[in-house]
Formats: C-alpha cells, sequence, structure tokens
C-alpha cells in the first residue's frame, strides 16, 4: 500500500510539473537587439547589485537577459534588491544555472521569469546564516521568516511552487515527495526539471542561445567598471571595519591636536573611501553624507571652541554613529529594524569606535600635548629617592634628634633613622655612633668623649 501512495505522490508531482513548466520563447524575431549576458559568479556581495541594474539599464531593449549563475550566495540584501530588479525589468529573463544556485543564488534565479539547468546543476539551500569568526551560524527566526517569505513570494510571482521554494529555507517545511522534515530542500537538475523549477536543460549557454533562436544575436556583456570592483573590495566587512577604525582614530588625533595634518588627512580619507565604496554599492546617500560632516563639525565645535564635553559632543558622536551604521544597512529600515539588522551594525560601529578611543589614548603619550590632551595625560614627573639599605650605617657618626628611651630616632648621613640606645637613655642632641645593624634594626652608642657640634642639624 505504502508504494501505492508513493507511486502516486510521484505521479502528482509529474503532472503539477508539466502544468507549471513553461516553454522557452521563440526570439528569433527580436535576434538583432541582442542577448544581455550577466554573470551571477563567486560570492553575492553589494556591489554586484549596482553592477546587475546598471546592465539593465544600459540595454533596454536586449531581447532577453541571461543570468550566468554559479554561485555558493552572499549577502541577502543584495540579493533582494537583484530580485527586484529582475522582476520589475519588463522583458524575458532566463536563469541560466550553470552548476549551482545556492542560498542568495536560488532567490535570483527564481526572480528570473525562466529557469535553465545544466546536468549536475544544484539550486536550494536558502536558509540565511551569520558568519562569525569564519564559522556559519544559525539567524534568528525573524530573518529566516523575512527570507522564507521572499523565496516564496518570487516563486510565485513568476508562477512557480511557492511550497518548494519555502522549503529551501525552513527546514520544517516538508514537500512530500522532495524532502522531509528536517531537512532543507536542494534540489537536482532532475528534482528541479520533475517539479517545475526549472523549465529546460542544456549544457551549453551556445545551445540555450539556439533554442531561442538567437545564435546569431550579438553578445551584449556588461563589465564592471572600475569604481564597482573598487567598491566590492570597500565594502567587504573586514576592510569596512578597518577603514570606520581608522577614518574614526585620525579624526580624533587631530581634533585632539590640531595642526599635525597627517592623521586628519588619513582619517578623511578613511572614512570618504568607507563612505564612498558604500555610496557605490547603493547603500550610503546624501543623509549619510551630511549626517557625517554634521558629526565632524559638532565634534570640532566641542573640542575646540567650548569648554568641557557638553551637547556638541554628544550630537556629534550620536551623528557619527547614525551615518556609519546607515551606510551598513542594505534593507529598509523598517525591516532592519524588524530582523535586528540595525543593531548588528550598530554594534559594529561601536565596537570600532571604542578601539579608536583606546588607541587615542595610547597615542597621546607619544603626540605633542595640547590643551585637551594636557587634560588626559599625567604631566608631573615623579622624582625617584633611593634608599640605600640601613646596613650601609655601620659605624656612621649621627646625633640623636629625640631622646633615646631606648628607642627613638637619630640623624645619620642625612637621614632620619628610628635607632635604639645599646645601653642606656640618650637625651636629644648627644653624638652617636652605630654599632650594630641587623635588618631594619638599627642600634647606636652614645660618644661622651667627643664634644657635640652636630645640635644645628636637628629635625
Amino acid at each position: 500500500m505504502r508504494w501505492a501512495v508513493g507511486l502516486l505522490t510521484c505521479w502528482v508531482l509529474l503532472g503539477a510539473s508539466l502544468v507549471a513548466a513553461k516553454p522557452l520563447p521563440d526570439l528569433s524575431a527580436q535576434a538583432p537587439q541582442g542577448v544581455l549576458v550577466v554573470p551571477i559568479h563567486g560570492t553575492i556581495d553589494l556591489g554586484l547589485a549596482p553592477y546587475v541594474r546598471r546592465a539593465l539599464a544600459a540595454h533596454p531593449d536586449a531581447a532577453v537577459v541571461i543570468l550566468d549563475v554559479d554561485t555558493f550566495g552572499g549577502r541577502v540584501d543584495a540579493a533582494v534588491r537583484i530580485r527586484d530588479a529582475l522582476l520589475s525589468a519588463g522583458r524575458p529573463s532566463i536563469a541560466f544555472v550553470h552548476r549551482r544556485a545556492i542560498s542568495a543564488g536560488a532567490l535570483i534565479s527564481l526572480a528570473a521569469e525562466h529557469i535553465v539547468v545544466t546536468s549536475g546543476a544544484t539550486m536550494g539551500a536558502a536558509t540565511p546564516v551569520q558568519l562569525e569568526g569564519g564559522d556559519a551560524k544559525p539567524v534568528e527566526e525573524k530573518m529566516v521568516s523575512y527570507m522564507r517569505s521572499e523565496m516564496r513570494a518570487t516563486a510565485e510571482a513568476r508562477g512557480r511552487s511557492g511550497d518548494i521554494a519555502e522549503a529551501m529555507v525552513d527546514a520544517d517545511f516538508e514537500v512530500p515527495g522532495l524532502d522531509e522534515k528536517g531537512k532543507l530542500l536542494t534540489l537536482t537538475t532532475d528534482t528541479a526539471l520533475s517539479s517545475g523549477i526549472a523549465d529546460a536543460q542544456f549544457e551549453t549557454l551556445d545551445a540555450l542561445l539556439a533554442a531561442l533562436g538567437l545564435s546569431e544575436a550579438p553578445r551584449l556583456d556588461v563589465a564592471p567598471t572600475w569604481a564597482e570592483q573598487v567598491a566590492r573590495v570597500l565594502t567587504d566587512p573586514t576592510v569596512s571595519g578597518l577603514l570606520m577604525g581608522l577614518g574614526t582614530l585620525g579624526l580624533l588625533i587631530e581634533l585632539t591636536h590640531p595642526g599635525l595634518i597627517i592623521p586628519g588627512v588619513v582619517g578623511a580619507l578613511s572614512l570618504g573611501l568607507f563612505l564612498g565604496g558604500h555610496w557605490v554599492v547603493e547603500l550610503a546617500g546624501w543623509e549619510e553624507l551630511i549626517l557625517l560632516l554634521l558629526g565632524v563639525f559638532l565634534l570640532a565645535a566641542e573640542l575646540l571652541i567650548l569648554p568641557g564635553f557638553g551637547l556638541a559632543g554628544i550630537g556629534g558622536l550620536l551623528s557619527l554613529a547614525a551615518a556609519l551604521t546607515l551606510a551598513l544597512i542594505g534593507l529598509p529600515l523598517g525591516v532592519s529594524w524588524e530582523l535586528g539588522l540595525i543593531t548588528d551594525a550598530l554594534s559594529v560601529v561601536v565596537i570600532s569606535t571604542f578601539v579608536a578611543a583606546v588607541l587615542l589614548l595610547v597615542a597621546m603619550r607619544f603626540l605633542p600635548q595640547r590643551r585637551f590632551a594636557r587634560g588626559l595625560v599625567l604631566q608631573t614627573t615623579l622624582d625617584a629617592v633611593v634608599t640605600p639599605p640601613a646596613s650601609a650605617l655601620l659605624g656612621a657618626l649621627g646625633v640623636a634628634s629625640t631622646d633615646l628611651r631606648p628607642a627613638g630616632k637619630a640623624l645619620i648621613d642625612g637621614r632620619l633613622v628610628d635607632v635604639v640606645s645599646q645601653l642606656h637613655f640618650v637625651e636629644r642632641g648627644a653624638s652617636v655612633q652605630v654599632v650594630e645593624v641587623e635588618g631594619a634594626r638599627v642600634v647606636v652608642l652614645e660618644r661622651t668623649s667627643q664634644p657635640n657640634h652636630a645640635t644645628e642639624q636637628e629635625i
């Protein structure tokens, strides 16, 4: 009986795939307009989104947009922006999954009007993770829920199964016949075709173009600009964090030590590179630039003009933190707040600023002192007093500074020493000689045979 149910399930899925699968269009009549080929290779980072959008805008008359997909995924915010650009492109689009479309790559592929796979292709495993120290950590349920909704909505917008798309994100979502509960869904070439997610299989891009009637159509390849290539480096989390810390440190040194120039130039250049890289990838705009400049102005006014540290200084720090935090967020503010992305970005900014402040305090010991720095660094030099050991007093002469009954004080070799009389009480002003030293115990004997000339040294 169980095998019958399984067979029935397979037939149901096969029937659904026959309905869901869409034939590839014949675009031979539009061949002269060209084919726009956009590579989606390697890690999906922040620089990829503006590149895809620029490529679509540069060739609005292309007969078809082909995404050459081979990726293990990357940033969710970048994938969402590419997805939005594809859904609103208003022209035929095909995701050519050339080996793999994993995680964020699956979302981008689902946004295309058609999906074509090669043999040995894989697609799915789109649950979001957070990288910490090179290890993948699970994210909060809110982020998983958001990604699940994006995948379902994208698939349904293109007439595909929302259940299958959701199962790629949520291991608890089961699609009978394709996966089981507790495992993320990853489609192979055969299951992608049989489930209706993919529409056709071709091994090469040339074979796909031939099926579309575009064998003779010109290829409209769009190369990334140098600015986009540099921006992809500058927006790397490690590089951007370094630029933030270095920029903040340089500006703080220049503000507390006016006239050094070099720290100010390095700081301004670092923050400029940080903001410029995020500007190119469309994470930063005029709002972030205005907040950054306002923060620097308020801090300069607080440190150089206004006494103490008051509202201007606090406002400057808040403006700088807001500018840097907003530049790290790629999703809308409402969504970012719900998903906790604003808190994560603010944590990065706070850590970078704290490190810069610690380095500033260290650097102040080696920099020329200014009014502000003098309030933070100890200016007084303490002279060290080296006291010779008590054993060095053996045989030395001195004067009793107090009555020795038998203990008291004596001035010996210019030092006021706690002493003990050896035989009898000694009056103040009497001449004494050290006859024994045992540890810190100094024993003296009165010298009655010599006149007393040391009375003037009493203290």
